[in-house]
């Protein structure tokens, strides 16, 4: 399972980076939004166990969902006015601060899916205004490199941590947008607060696919079984994440700015 997480950390921050040469910081940030991480891991412990437990690990991470969102918002605000050093402790301060609020007040199930379906719309709301940043990068080879290496580093570092605290805060740890910390650090220093949160707001865009996701999993696990909801929880993760994606992009459409599709 370690191995296959920091597979997975590698694949979605180079993949999200050359997608960014391509497309742009705002398609990057949803891709990484998506459960490209999550979403994998998920299936292996659905495989491994039985659709209650996969229900309770999929509950607990909704709870936990809404700091995510506030680990954006916060690094996007603080982005133009304190540095990437200054805006990732921030970012992360906000993270596991409301994380552990929601752990201590044990929300029943339905109030925690209803505060992590709402995030997103919340976490948009919140986003700074910013000048949209034109499609096509440039990102050096050495910088993928940097880029992969991070992310492979906090992701280990996360995992081994994590045992040595009590479950709840294990939990809350391996929650950490390892994505989340690292594309913004590289994309604040080289192409500035603008571009950094346009990647960020795409992040929040790509939350709506998991947040469904793990939603679908939470509701139908109980009546389909793993695989049938496994399958509607991806079918319906993409749906989610092309139409916020797609609901963005007008307005930049209707300025005469350049767009591309998810």
């Amino acid at each position: 399972m370690l191995l296959l997480k920091l597979a997975l950390v590698a694949f979605v921050v180079l993949g999200a980076s050359l997608v960014s040469r391509r497309f742009g910081h705002g398609v990057a940030g949803t891709l990484s939004g998506m459960p490209m991480i999550a979403g994998p891991i998920m299936g292996f412990v659905l495989m491994q166990s039985s659709a209650e437990h996969g229900r309770d690990i999929a509950l607990a991470t909704l709870v936990a969902f809404p700091a995510m969102v506030a680990h954006m918002v916060v690094f996007a605000r603080a982005s133009g006015r304190i540095g990437w050093p200054g805006s990732l402790v921030a970012a992360n301060l906000a993270f596991l601060t409301l994380g552990a609020l929601l752990i201590w007040l044990h929300l029943p199930a339905w109030a925690a899916g209803l505060l992590a379906v709402v995030s997103p719309l919340a976490g948009m709301r919140l986003m700074p205004a910013h000048r949209h940043e034109r499609t096509a990068l440039t990102i050096p080879r050495i910088e993928l490199a940097l880029r992969v290496a991070a992310a492979m580093a906090l992701a280990a570092a996360l995992i081994f941590s994590a045992s040595a605290f009590p479950a709840a805060v294990s939990g809350l740890l391996l929650a950490l947008p390892i994505t989340g910390n690292v594309l913004p650090c590289f994309t604040l220093s080289r192409h500035g607060p603008d571009a950094t949160i346009e990647l960020l707001r795409g992040f929040v865009q790509g939350m709506f696919g998991f947040v469904t996701f793990f939603v679908v999993l939470v509701v139908m696990l109980p009546v389909l079984g793993t695989l049938q909801s496994y399958v509607l929880a991806w079918l319906a993760a993409l749906l989610l994440a092309q139409v916020a994606y797609a609901i963005h992009a007008r307005p930049a459409q209707a300025a005469g700015e350049p767009s591309s599709v998810l």
